[in-house]
């Protein structure tokens, strides 16, 4: 069992998501930190990027402010060094192709593996592609996490039988952002995915309230919130990490109680 997937092994899994460098990397250390603190069970960091297609506006404007205040990939791993000696929970990056292409993809899964990096997560990444990362993925013993969305329909079970660490099941179309409704299809995906895997799934894109956690709990193995948290991150500034600790908590409260 990867460490990914023992994120996965002490009931239902929380998965927070924030930025790196956004208010700074010196924030986001302490960030990371507290959620674990807080009962999140894998922490996903995003790599700031200047095209980032899947994101709604929040994460958009968190990518800008990370990348106006200098953050870099070079320091993000830094960051991950400075987290891993005082927090061992899973983390995993989310990024695009362009910064791992431009870093070197086998130093970049080098650096995953040094650092302490878990799994990487790459929307723009098609499951038909994925040979450009597995083989450097595979040498570093880091999870490449394959999504699905409503629209895999019949590639959901060829992409569950070679899927790694969690399968990253997107609930609605479009790009990440808090939603008043859920899709009902995200059911229907995990569905489909057991049947051809037993690899735990977790429910993404969508998610802001604690409701809607536990909702999402009830079928998933895992819960995924990304722009409410970077929303709190923006409305707080470098004042966001009780706000965000309480946010974490009482999420992971609400998945807990299913």
């Amino acid at each position: 069992m990867s460490k990914v997937q023992q994120a996965f092994a002490r009931g239902k899994a929380f998965i927070p998501f924030i930025t790196a460098g956004d208010p700074s990397l010196e924030i986001t250390e302490k960030l990371v930190i507290g959620m674990a603190a807080a009962g999140a069970d894998l922490i996903e960091i995003g790599i700031p990027f200047s095209d980032p297609v899947a994101e709604g506006l929040v994460i958009q404007r968190a990518d800008e402010r990370a990348l106006a205040a200098g953050t870099t990939t070079d320091k993000v791993f830094d960051m991950v060094r400075n987290i891993r000696q005082v927090c061992d929970v899973p983390l995993a990056f989310m990024t695009y192709m362009n910064p791992v292409f431009t870093f070197g993809t086998d130093r970049f899964m080098q650096n995953c593996q040094e650092t302490g990096i878990d799994a990487v997560i790459i929307p723009d990444l098609p499951f038909e592609e994925k040979e450009e990362l597995l083989p450097a993925c595979s040498q570093y013993g880091v999870d490449l996490i394959s999504l699905i969305a409503p629209t895999s329909h019949d590639r959901i079970h060829m992409i569950a039988r070679e899927a790694q660490g969690f399968m990253y099941c997107v609930s609605s179309m479009g790009v990440t952002g808090a939603r008043e409704e859920l899709n009902s299809q995200a059911g229907e995906m995990i569905r489909l995915v057991k049947e051809a895997s037993d690899i735990p799934c977790a429910v993404g894109f969508g998610i802001s309230t604690p409701e809607q956690a536990a909702q999402m709990a009830r079928f998933a193995d895992g819960v995924i919130v990304g722009s409410a948290i970077v929303k709190i991150v923006e409305q707080y500034g470098a004042d966001c990490v009780p706000q965000v600790v309480d946010f974490v908590r009482t999420m992971k409260q609400a998945i807990a109680q299913t």
